[in-house]
């Protein structure tokens, strides 16, 4: 059973600020979840990892985009046998993805999954409050 919230005292007009992270219904406030400094600091976490792992992959692609189409000498010189520096790199492509994948994983899994825990347990300890 779950029990309401406390509200104001009878016949008043003052907020009753109850300090919680749910809304008058018992239902998360994420309003108040985005002000928290657990969540603020979540979010700079993502952010220090996907920023520059975005930025480094597009300048890597655009580069090989541009190269393929302005630097054809460049790019169809033989490496070894029939594979050209275009399809070394054209790998290479996929491979940053993966690599950039399997990061982004163990970082999630040592940075990030403890602070959404840390997210969680506030509604999760203001709900055993009510």
């Amino acid at each position: 059973m779950t029990k309401a919230l406390p509200s104001p005292g009878f016949a008043t007009f003052e907020d009753h600020d109850h300090g919680l992270l749910l809304d008058g219904d018992g239902e998360p406030d994420f309003g108040r979840i985005q002000q928290s400094a657990d969540f603020q600091l979540l979010r700079r976490r993502i952010a220090t990892f996907v920023i520059p792992a975005t930025l480094l992959f597009l300048s890597w692609y655009v580069t090989f985009v541009l190269l393929s189409a302005y630097a054809d000498d460049f790019m169809s010189q033989p490496v070894f046998g029939v594979i050209n520096v275009g399809l070394v790199f054209g790998f290479l492509q996929f491979a940053s993805t993966i690599i950039i994948t399997l990061a982004y994983s163990r970082y999630a899994k040592r940075r990030l999954d403890p602070q959404v825990d840390a997210v969680r347990s506030l509604v999760d300890a203001d709900e055993e409050q009510l």
